[in-house]
């Protein structure tokens, strides 16, 4: 029998393997004929035309506009000009679609790393999630609530009062956790140095939704809660994150009440490090307003 550690490894790697062949390749467009250096050579001698260039990179076979097209192709990570065989997508195409959807279901079954947690000290609690991954998925109303024992473990360990309370939740990709978090906590620490902002004792919190910032505000009353939480993944992209954050958080709540950071991550997203300074400066921005989401918005519009 292979234990369940030995399996996550194995499980770690075909991952790593399919998002490095999903990976597509860029090439810079083409300068003007008076700025070009030599063109690379085939094996047979013959220079290859940056048509064919675009056509082998694209799948768009004698392209009007090839520079126009590879200008294109990089400012969207998107699956276009992928042209076809027939009616149908080169085969080419869809083991790289298959490959991406490969990703995508195995980040929602990963878990985050506990040697990560450790190195941040973060503890960890749960939700009312008891069921798995599969209640996690149809069930997020228990995963927007803590479980009793959560509630008497961050009660004990956590102070009370502080103005940035910050937890960490795995969400729906706890690749994101591990791809983002050793980036982004420390700006925040340091961030809230540097402002003057009491910071909470942060930890972590397993098969958690959003709304669990609500029980949350509840439980410790901090002026700031920060969530950063693993984002859907999307075909190929497991490693997004967002960092939610509400003023005063309490029961009754919603998302129009806060505000988010988005796809935090390297690459293509928000940088996790501009992310994180973002954040204590919005934090500052809802302490002085004394609200946050549509509220705050309205309230800084009243003030211009």
């Amino acid at each position: 029998m292979i234990d369940a550690k030995t399996i996550e490894a194995l499980v770690d790697a075909v991952v790593s393997e399919l998002e490095s062949l999903a990976e597509k390749p860029k090439i810079a467009a083409a300068k003007p004929q008076s700025q070009q250096g030599p063109q690379s050579q085939p094996a047979d001698g013959s220079a290859v035309a940056p048509a064919m260039q675009t056509a082998l990179m694209s799948g768009v076979k004698n392209p009007v506009d090839p520079e126009g097209l590879l200008a294109l192709k990089q400012t969207t990570t998107a699956r276009i000009c992928a042209g076809r065989a027939g009616p149908r997508l080169r085969t080419e195409d869809l083991l790289a679609f298959q490959a991406d959807l490969a990703i995508t279901k195995d980040a929602l079954e990963k878990q985050v790393d506990p040697l990560l947690l450790e190195e941040f000290g973060l503890f960890t609690v749960r939700t009312k999630i008891t069921g798995g991954k599969e209640e996690y998925l149809l069930r997020p109303d228990l995963g927007r609530r803590l479980s009793d024992e959560a509630k008497k473990i961050i009660s004990e360990r956590c102070i009370r009062n502080p103005d940035i309370q910050i937890c960490v939740g795995d969400g729906l990709s706890a690749r994101a956790i591990e791809a983002n978090l050793a980036k982004i906590f420390p700006v925040l620490k340091a961030g809230c140095e540097t402002a003057g902002l009491s910071m909470g004792t942060p930890f972590f919190i397993e098969r958690c939704r959003v709304g669990v910032m609500n029980d949350i505000g509840d439980l410790l009353e901090p002026k700031v809660v920060i969530l950063l939480i693993g984002e859907r993944p999307g075909l190929g992209r497991a490693d997004s994150m967002s960092a939610y954050m509400g003023y005063k958080p309490h029961a009754g709540l919603t998302d129009a009440d806060r505000d988010v950071i988005c796809n935090i991550f390297d690459g293509g997203g928000v940088n996790p490090l501009e992310a994180g300074a973002y954040a204590i400066r919005l934090a500052e921005r809802m302490i002085k307003a004394g609200a946050s989401g549509i509220q705050l918005k309205l309230l800084e519009g009243e003030a211009k």
